[in-house]
């Protein structure tokens, strides 16, 4: 017994859909990252060294090759230490 093409119609769309909201994320990860693949397991080193990039260079993932940091960053210190007893 044949099944009427009219019955898969909705199955077409529910799939036409997941694969256009797939495309969409992974074109959106991708554009969030500079255009770089997604991190992942990162641990606290990546953290740490993905805060400077962005400190540095403003986008999480951008790296600078300048030998002299921009003003400014000389004072930016990433690591918080606690305040002294006086």
């Amino acid at each position: 017994m044949p099944v009427p093409f009219e019955a898969l119609i909705p199955y077409g769309i529910v799939l036409a859909m997941f694969g256009a909201t797939g495309a969409g994320l992974s074109k959106f990860r991708n554009w969030q990252n500079g255009g770089k693949r997604q991190r992942r397991s990162l641990d606290q080193w990546d953290r740490v060294v993905m805060d400077r990039d962005r400190r540095l260079t403003g986008t999480l993932r951008g790296q600078s090759d300048a030998p002299i940091a921009p003003l400014g960053f000389e004072l930016n210190n990433p690591w918080r230490v606690e305040k002294r007893m006086s």
